[in-house]
């Protein structure tokens, strides 16, 4: 680990700090008129996703982190938890499924980034695409008439999502999702 000082802070930067990994989101230099000056932080906890504002004192040292974003690919899920390939090496690991948030638009064979703590090797999160295209596996039919403006229905997704679609999606269809608010976006038209 690195030392770094709060004139080192951007966006992005992954430090140490509360027994934890947490990445800076935004950060402001103040200097008031009186008293010493001192940065402001939006910090966004690596693992949980939580975010936090923290004021450094000018000059303050934090424990700095190397964070890696890797490809890879959803493999399948058992008792051991959500099992994950690098694609680049091939190599393959489990993560807790409950560490996992947005599990549910996961599809086996879907491509997701793992950011990594480089030194230490360790997978840290998930992240997911901003948004995916899933197959509808269940859902009430469409009737006649039926138009995008005229109300929504739950349907049931290939990765076991259930997400409200318009009233003219059927099954088999193939829908974009986005992942950040668990909605439907679009049908997707395959030519």
């Amino acid at each position: 680990m690195v030392k770094v000082d709060t004139s080192d802070f951007r966006n992005g930067l992954a430090i140490e700090w509360k027994d934890s990994l947490w990445q800076i989101t935004d950060f402001q230099h103040v200097k008031p008129g009186k008293g010493g000056a001192f940065v402001r932080t939006r910090l966004k906890n690596v693992q949980d996703g939580r975010v936090q504002d923290n004021t450094f004192r000018a000059g303050a040292e934090v424990e700095s982190a190397r964070v890696e974003r890797r490809p890879h690919q959803f493999l399948y899920e058992d008792d051991y938890g959500l099992h994950f390939m690098n694609d680049e090496t091939y190599e393959q690991f489990a993560l807790n499924a409950d560490g996992v948030s947005g599990r549910e638009f996961i599809k086996e064979g879907g491509e997701v980034d793992i950011l990594f703590h480089a030194e230490e090797e360790r997978p840290l999160t998930v992240e997911l695409p901003g948004k995916v295209d899933l197959e509808v596996t269940d859902t009430t039919p469409g009737v006649r008439g039926d138009t995008a403006q005229s109300g929504s229905k739950p349907a049931t997704l290939e990765s076991g999502a259930v997400v409200d679609v318009p009233l003219f999606i059927n099954e088999g269809d193939v829908v974009r999702v986005d992942t950040r608010s668990s909605e439907y976006v679009e049908r997707v038209e395959f030519s």
